[in-house]
């Protein structure tokens, strides 16, 4: 009977550590809180596992700028560009072409964003994870 409940315990702890990690989609990826910058701009930061096995976050901002309320920006760090955009109204997201990423706003002409679609897939991921949609940024 010890076997019995051992194994039964083992199981039972094998399939929530599966489910954890893949079929939870919270523990690959998530979003901050909302921040506040004395540039006049919202900011938060999308925290994701690039692969199912990675043991720390890998990140971008999500920028917002009340001059331009229709869009949230997706600015990467690490190549320090923006790299796409979420449309509010329209409810998806523009992701721009290499040769259109800059790292100034101003810099990437309107014609470059491309009709906003489905959320792409996280960076650099093996599973083809789709990113989740930004939360809503506090009103002023």
């Amino acid at each position: 009977m010890r076997k019995v409940i051992c194994s039964a315990a083992l199981a039972i702890a094998s399939i929530g550590m599966m489910c954890g990690t893949s079929d939870a989609g919270y523990y690959r990826q998530y979003y901050s809180g909302w921040s506040y910058s004395s540039y006049n701009y919202h900011y938060c930061r999308y925290y994701y596992y690039p692969t199912t096995y990675a043991t720390t976050y890998s990140y971008h901002y999500v920028i917002y700028y009340p001059a331009q309320p229709r869009y949230y920006y997706y600015y990467n760090p690490y190549s320090q560009t923006y790299w796409g955009r979420y449309d509010i109204e329209a409810k998806g997201y523009s992701l721009l072409a290499e040769k259109d990423r800059k790292g100034k706003l101003e810099d990437i002409p309107e014609s470059a964003f491309p009709k906003p679609g489905a959320m792409p897939t996280v960076q650099g991921t093996e599973d083809n994870l789709k990113m989740e949609v930004p939360p809503a940024a506090p009103k002023k």
